[in-house]
C-alpha cells in the first residue's frame, strides 16, 4: 500500500479526523467547486457509475461517503429504489445533504447518518448495493473499509466505486498533472476557506492504488467479478464487484 496522505500534515489527528475536519471546513463551497473544477463532467461520470446498477434493480442502497448527497440524488432518479441511506464522517456535509433532502421532499426516500466507512453502523447482509463516489481514497484503512462494505452487502449484491485515477497516456497525463497540481489548488484557494483541501486532492489521488491494484484489494476483501472501467482517458475509473 502507498503511504498515508493526510489533509493537514502538521496535525496530529488521525487521517479520519483530519478528513472530517477538512470536509466540515469546505462543505459550503463543495458542490460549487466540484462542478466548476470538473467543468460539469463529474455529473456525467456519476450517471455512468449509477448505470452499472440498472440491471440489478437494487431496492435498498447504501451510499458511503455520501457528502452532500449528489450521487444519491442522481441514483434515486435513475434507479428508483425504495430507499437510499447515506453515511459520512462529516457533519457539515450531512447538514447540507439534509437541507437538500427536505427541499426536494425526499425524506421518505433518502436518509443520511453520521458514520465511519470502516465501521458501518449496519447489520451484515443489509443492502442490495453499496456505492462510493470519490470517497475511497479518503479511507484511513482502505482494506478495512472494503471489507466492511462487503459485510453489509447481501449475497449477490454489488458494490460500485467511482474514483479518480491516474491517466497514463501522453498528453492527457501531462495536462491532467498540470491541472490537478497547479490549477485546482489555485481555484480552491480562491473560493474555499480551506485551501489545503485542494492540495490534498492531487496528493491523495497520486497515492491511491488505482486500476488493477484496486480490484486486487476488492478481491482480497471478498468481492468476485471485479472490474475496472477507466473513463475520460483514465482520469476517473468505475470499479465494480459482487459479493
Amino acid at each position: 500500500m502507498s503511504k498515508t496522505v493526510t489533509p493537514y500534515q502538521d496535525n496530529q489527528g488521525t487521517k479520519k479526523e483530519q478528513v472530517a475536519d477538512m470536509f466540515n471546513n469546505i462543505s459550503k463551497t463543495y458542490d460549487f467547486l466540484n462542478h466548476f473544477m470538473s467543468l460539469g463532467i463529474d455529473i456525467i461520470w456519476r450517471k455512468k457509475a449509477i448505470n452499472e446498477l440498472k440491471a440489478d434493480k437494487p431496492q435498498l442502497i447504501l451510499d458511503v461517503a455520501t457528502g452532500t448527497g449528489d450521487f444519491a440524488f442522481e441514483a434515486l432518479k435513475i434507479l428508483k429504489p425504495k430507499k437510499i441511506i447515506g453515511v459520512d464522517i462529516s457533519r457539515g456535509m450531512l447538514d447540507i445533504a439534509d437541507q437538500k433532502i427536505a427541499k426536494r421532499g425526499l425524506t421518505d426516500k433518502f436518509e443520511v447518518k453520521l458514520g465511519d466507512s470502516e465501521k458501518l453502523p449496519f447489520e451484515a447482509g443489509e443492502f442490495d448495493a453499496v456505492t462510493v463516489a470519490y470517497g475511497v481514497r479518503n479511507f484511513e484503512n482502505l482494506e478495512t473499509g472494503l471489507a466492511d462494505i462487503h459485510r453489509v452487502l447481501k449475497p449477490g449484491g454489488k458494490a460500485v466505486v467511482l474514483e479518480f485515477s491516474k491517466p497514463k497516456g501522453f498528453p492527457i497525463k501531462q495536462l491532467y498533472n498540470f491541472y490537478f497540481n497547479y490549477i485546482t489548488p489555485g481555484i480552491g484557494k480562491l473560493f474555499s476557506k480551506d485551501a489545503r483541501a485542494y492540495t490534498y486532492l492531487p496528493e491523495s489521488v497520486a497515492a491511491f492504488p488505482d486500476g488493477d491494484a484496486f480490484t486486487a484489494l476488492m478481491q482480497k476483501a471478498g468481492f468476485k467479478n471485479t472490474k475496472a472501467r477507466p473513463l475520460a482517458f483514465g482520469i476517473c475509473s468505475i470499479y465494480t464487484g459482487v459479493k
